[in-house]
């Protein structure tokens, strides 16, 4: 049962690093497990803060930004890419990083812009985001080490835009994909996010992107709490996984959020599936507002067109924090595509 001194310690830290202390316990005692399931630690302490060292690799881009990228886990190990989506952080990832980085390399970054890394001075949309991505795997694996790659929303758009700008390095680096919570096209037509009546079934794409590159501040209170869980959440999400999430999107800047949303309002990458030539999974939760499960099954179709469709993956009543909301779901496919 979740309690409150388990929420609170999420997010003021307190319980966290008891959770924390909790996790490293369970890891020395199932060394040989490939991952640490929910099951395996105290509740919600896969939320907690990891008790793992980091190392801090640069990564500097054509333009000058300086991306924040943080590798857990034996370097010789096999190797995992995170990464995260529209007004998250790296730090989104610490269900994942608590859960393998006892075995495998875990490489996180925060996206331009977000977190710790710079927004550059080049017009955003799905280059850079491709771009930044090639620097980064250029920087943390190799040709002999592949990795599996793991996209949330935003993440998802910027591994299927790198498919698109650099199709040579697909399976040289990568051994694996998923595709997790994200869409190629029509962000603003496929929304669920606002109720329409059922002879108004399309919100204007006009008002949908003055709605994703809204830039005001968002600040903590009982209404944004729920509204973060609305949008991005299913009602079935605990209150321990709804303060993880909140907390993560109210450290985002309103600048990065306007203008990142407004880069993705007519984001448009669906020709970069031909790419995807290694096996690919998609993944998304029934209760998924901002990329409904069309999206994905409109994913799935094209790449089992082109013979890259690994696995199609529907999660009753898990909304759009697929990881977060669905852990042990969530990584089991990863450590399956890992394994491949």
């Amino acid at each position: 049962m979740v309690t409150r001194r388990t929420i609170e310690g999420a997010i003021l830290g307190i319980g966290g690093l008891a959770a924390a202390a909790g996790i490293g316990t369970v890891l020395r005692r199932r060394r040989l497990r490939s991952f640490t399931k929910t099951t395996d630690a105290r509740p919600d302490a896969l939320l907690g803060a990891p008790p793992f060292d980091y190392r801090i690799v640069p990564v500097v881009t054509d333009d000058g930004a300086e991306l924040h990228v943080r590798v857990y886990g034996d370097p010789d190990a096999p190797p995992m890419v995170f990464s995260h989506g529209w007004t998250c952080s790296a730090d989104y990832w610490i269900p994942q990083i608590n859960a393998f980085a006892e075995n495998y390399q875990v490489i996180v970054y925060d996206q331009r812009g977000h977190g710790r890394s710079d927004v550059g001075t080049r017009p955003l949309g799905p280059d850079v985001l491709a771009d930044d991505l090639a620097d980064i795997l250029a920087a943390t694996v190799s040709e002999d080490n592949k990795t599996v790659l793991v996209g949330h929303s935003m993440g998802g758009m910027s591994i299927m835009a790198w498919a698109g700008r650099y199709p040579e390095q697909v399976d040289k680096l990568v051994s694996a994909v998923l595709l997790a919570s994200t869409a190629t096209d029509s962000l603003v037509r496929e929304t669920t996010v606002i109720p329409l009546p059922q002879n108004f079934p399309r919100l204007p794409v006009p008002l949908g992107r003055r709605v994703l590159g809204s830039a005001v501040p968002l600040r903590p209170s009982t209404v944004t709490r729920h509204a973060i869980k609305y949008i991005s959440m299913a009602p079935g999400s605990t209150q321990a996984e709804v303060a993880f999430c909140e907390k993560i999107v109210l450290e985002c800047k309103p600048r990065t959020r306007g203008i990142w949303g407004a880069a993705l309002s007519s984001l448009d990458i669906h020709e970069a599936l031909e790419n995807m030539r290694v096996p690919t999974s998609v993944l998304v939760g029934t209760a998924d507002r901002l990329t409904p499960p069309v999206h994905a099954r409109k994913l799935a179709r094209a790449l089992e067109a082109h013979d890259h469709l690994s696995k199609l993956i529907e999660l009753p009543g898990i909304g759009h924090m697929s990881s977060v909301e669905s852990i042990d779901d969530f990584n089991a496919e990863v450590v399956r595509l890992r394994s491949l």
